[in-house]
Parts: structure tokens; C-alpha cells; sequence
């Protein structure tokens, strides 16, 4: 970065002091809009100083942000922009070091070994936990979670490193580092406890155990509607600013994290930075995840095969509007729980008008990417608690029937669809099947269970199929948004 501009908000604190005590998987926009956020604006305050973020990449694509950090000591700007378009900036300044494990994985795993490592928290998306959505059970086919469970070389995953760590750890006599989960999971920290200690018990059954019994794991929920950088972003922050960010984060104004108050080292003085912390996250996950998460699912692909690119886009046609409150009102809200100092007819509101920020250039192919990892958590067990309490199902069938049009990757003008899907290969030739065998697409058990042996979910999951193949999305959207 060169010399920041006088109109952009910059840490006073002195970074130098920081040290780190906190290492986060899966540095990306998200991460860097929402809990380096946080932590940052504790700093600023004068407090944490001893919480700063050790960032660990351990993919292939994560090169390029272990490039990005290294040549900016870790600084990145931070925009959150408002639907009329006014920018707010700052410089962010509590990722003080970036580690890419393959270049080193005994450093990174020594990092965590660490005993001024006290929290590690993960953003390694929603199908990196490996737990099959059917069976709730640990997934170790990868070749990857092969190689780390026989041992034979370094780590190359975030379960072969943790896990790792964690013995080390426990010969060495060091308390455990509680484990953070800040994906888009109902019971996130639940989910994290079952895959790692499922991982650990693979490689050695005593050490699964005391991972189980010993390592903490908070739920916690996290909301900031962040899309991938666009192209362009760079040289906005270079015209407005005279910055030059090779990778900044572009947001909106809106953020909010609940956090399950479960730690076995200590942690940040969260509360003085905004982040709620309660003893029971699950009210605020489930009205997040139902609200908004299964939301965007309800938009994306009708929204995509309607001829939308954008989110916002979508979301200002006045029949997805209604589709949407339908969808919240009638079938989501009817399954959640009493949440705690929310107004939930006020949330709603905010979170359609949220959707319709044309600032944010949000795109609905980022929300159709890998569905198999986001429909069995977010929009499904909405659909299980209607069908039990003899609630409506309209919206929820006809989105999951959304999903299996689209995956059949040819859009309403004969145009080829990508499909972003780790299970792409198995979905659709299933999706393609269907207008000659229309439950093919919900007979992958693997994803919807028993879902298929329901007929009042069947007969509104086939009837919006027919209506998208016969008369097309916006006409399917139409018909449901009453």
C-alpha cells in the first residue's frame, strides 16, 4: 500500500505490539469483512493485544492472498458501501502475519502448537467439514483426509494440521486451543467437534477421545453479505483514495456475530467490539441460516434462470419480493425459536432491502455455487419441520425444484449453464433425466434422505418442476408469490 489518504479510517494502535493469538483458516472476503473486522476495531480500542490473527491458507488459491498479505505486512481495505452508494473505509490491521501451509507445514503446525495459540477459528466454507448432509456422518474419501490420516507426510489439510497440533499439544502438557467455527452451519461448533474428532479418532482412537472430551467448540453465528472482490474494486480504492490494494474487501454497511460464550484459554473482549455473546446462539443461527441463507437459495435460481445476473436485480422484481416474504413468513419463521431482542417482522424487512443493494454488485451465480453443500443445510431442515408440524411447503419444494432445473445446465434460451458443484458430475445427469423421469434429481438420497417417501413434498416438488419446464421461472415465481 502506499501512504494512506487522510479520508480513509487507519489503525492508531501499534502493530508492532500485537501478538498473535489467534490463527484463522481460510483467509478470504468474508474473514477480512467480518472477524479480522472485529478484532481490528477491538485494537482500536486499546484491548486484545495479545488476539492478533496468524492467517493459514491451505489450498492451491490461497497463494495468491499469501502474496497479497505479505506485500501489504497484512494491511487491506475494508469498504462497506450503502445502497445509495457512499463509501466508508478502513484500513484493517489485525492480521499480522499469513502462513500458506504448504510452504512450510511443520511452522504452521507449530504455530498451533504454540501455547500463545488459544483460538483457532476456521472459515473453510460449509462442505469442508466433510459431514454427509444424509448420514451426519465423517467423509474421509478424499484423498487428501487419506494421505493426512496414514501419516506418511507432512499435513495438507486443515484436519491433519489441527489435528497434529492437538497431540502435540497434549504430550507437551498445554491446554487445548478452542476451536472456532464461523461457516454457515446450523451447530457449526457441534459440526466442527464431530468432524475433527471423527478425523482424530481415524488416526488414533485416544486422541479422538480427549479431542471430544476436552477441546472446546463454540457455535457462533455470523452475518455479512460479502461478495468476491469485483475486478474493478482495486482501482476504485486507488481513485478514491490514492491506495494502491492489490486485493481489498468490498461489503455492506451491515454485520452482526452471536457467539456461544465457550472458551477453554480465554478470548477477546468481543463485547466491547459489538459481537454479541450469549450462552445459547441457536434462536439467532437458525433465524439466519433459515431467513437469510435459505433465502438467497430461494432467489438464486429462479433468479439465474429468470435471466437476472445480479443479486440486487432479483431482488427489486417486485414478484420475488413476495415470493420471498412468502417463503419467511409462512414456511422459515414458523420454525424458528423465540430470538432474544430481535423483531422479526423488522428483520425480514431489513433483509430484502439488504438484498436489493445495487452498491454491493453481489452475483447469483456466487449464491448457486456449490448447492449440494448449502440446500441440505439451510433450506431442508426447514422443509422437514414444516412437513412434521403439517406446515406449508410450496415455496421450499418449489426451490429445491429450482435447483434441479438449473442443475440440468442449460438455461431457458438453450444457453449452457456452469454448474459449481463439488457432486456436478453425479447432479446433473440426474437434473437431465427428470423431464422423462421427473423425481430423478430428488431420488439422490445422499442429499434429500426420505425426502422422496413424502408425497405432499413430492406431489408441490413435481407440480413447480412441470411449471418451470412448461412455463419458465418468472412465470413459477409469479404463480407463488401471493
Amino acid at each position: 500500500m502506499t501512504e494512506f489518504s487522510g479520508r480513509v479510517s487507519t489503525p492508531t494502535y501499534d502493530r508492532s505490539r500485537i501478538k498473535t493469538g489467534v490463527v484463522h483458516f481460510g483467509v478470504g472476503g468474508f474473514h477480512r469483512a467480518h472477524q479480522a473486522m472485529y478484532l481490528d476495531r477491538l485494537l482500536e480500542r486499546g484491548l486484545g493485544h495479545e488476539w492478533g490473527i496468524c492467517g493459514v491458507g491451505v489450498l492451491p488459491g490461497d497463494r495468491h492472498m499469501r502474496d497479497v498479505l505479505r506485500a501489504q505486512d497484512g494491511l487491506y481495505t475494508l469498504s462497506a458501501v450503502a445502497p445509495e452508494g457512499a463509501w466508508t473505509t478502513r484500513v484493517i490491521g489485525s492480521i499480522i502475519e499469513y502462513r500458506y501451509a504448504p510452504d512450510d507445514p511443520e511452522v504452521v503446525v507449530e504455530r498451533l502448537a504454540d501455547p500463545a495459540t488459544r483460538i483457532v477459528s476456521l472459515t473453510i466454507t460449509e462442505g469442508g467439514y466433510r459431514i454427509a448432509a444424509a448420514t451426519g456422518e465423517f467423509d474421509a474419501d478424499d484423498p487428501a483426509i487419506r494421505a493426512d490420516l496414514a501419516g506418511n507426510s507432512p499435513p495438507a489439510t486443515v484436519f491433519g494440521h489441527l489435528t497434529e497440533a492437538l497431540a502435540r499439544r497434549r504430550s507437551r502438557g498445554i491446554a487445548p486451543f478452542t476451536v472456532l467455527s464461523c461457516d454457515n452451519i446450523e451447530g457449526n461448533g457441534n459440526v466442527a467437534r464431530r468432524a475433527f474428532s471423527a478425523f482424530a479418532d481415524l488416526r488414533d482412537p485416544e486422541l479422538g477421545s480427549w479431542i471430544w472430551e476436552h477441546v472446546r467448540f463454540p457455535n457462533s453465528m455470523v452475518d455479512r453479505i460479502t461478495p468476491g472482490t469485483p475486478p474493478e474494486a482495486s482501482g476504485e480504492i486507488e481513485r478514491r483514495y490514492g491506495l494502491i490494494d492489490r486485493w481489498p474487501v468490498v461489503t455492506e454497511p451491515f454485520a452482526q456475530w452471536v457467539l456461544e460464550d465457550s472458551f477453554e484459554l480465554g478470548r477477546p473482549a468481543f463485547e466491547e467490539a459489538g459481537v454479541q455473546v450469549v450462552a445459547d446462539v441457536t434462536p439467532y443461527e437458525l433465524m439466519k441460516l433459515r431467513l437469510l441463507n435459505a433465502s438467497h437459495q430461494a432467489l438464486c435460481y429462479f433468479g439465474y434462470l429468470s435471466g437476472y445476473r445480479l443479486v440486487h436485480e432479483a431482488a427489486r422484481d417486485p414478484a420475488f419480493r413476495r415470493f420471498l416474504s412468502r417463503y419467511m413468513d409462512a414456511e422459515a419463521t414458523p420454525t424458528l425459536r423465540a430470538v432474544p431482542g430481535v423483531d422479526l417482522d423488522a428483520y425480514k424487512r431489513t433483509l430484502l432491502d439488504r438484498f436489493a443493494n445495487p452498491a454491493i454488485g453481489d452475483t447469483i451465480a456466487r449464491l448457486c455455487a456449490e448447492s449440494s453443500d448449502r440446500i441440505p443445510k439451510w433450506l431442508l431442515p426447514v422443509v422437514r419441520a414444516q412437513l412434521a408440524a403439517d406446515g406449508e411447503i410450496d415455496c421450499a419444494a418449489a426451490v429445491v425444484a429450482s435447483w434441479a432445473r438449473y442443475a440440468e445446465g442449460v438455461d431457458e434460451q438453450g444457453e449452457p449453464i456452469r454448474i459449481v458443484d463439488r457432486l456436478a458430475d453425479r447432479l446433473v445427469p440426474l437434473a437431465r433425466r427428470q423431464r422423462e423421469q421427473p423425481t430423478a434429481f430428488l431420488g439422490e438420497r445422499s442429499l434429500f434422505g426420505d425426502l422422496i417417501d413424502h408425497p405432499r413434498f413430492v406431489t408441490a416438488y413435481l407440480a413447480a418442476l412441470d411449471t418451470l419446464h412448461t412455463r419458465g421461472a418468472h412465470a413459477t415465481v409469479e404463480a407463488l408469490a401471493r
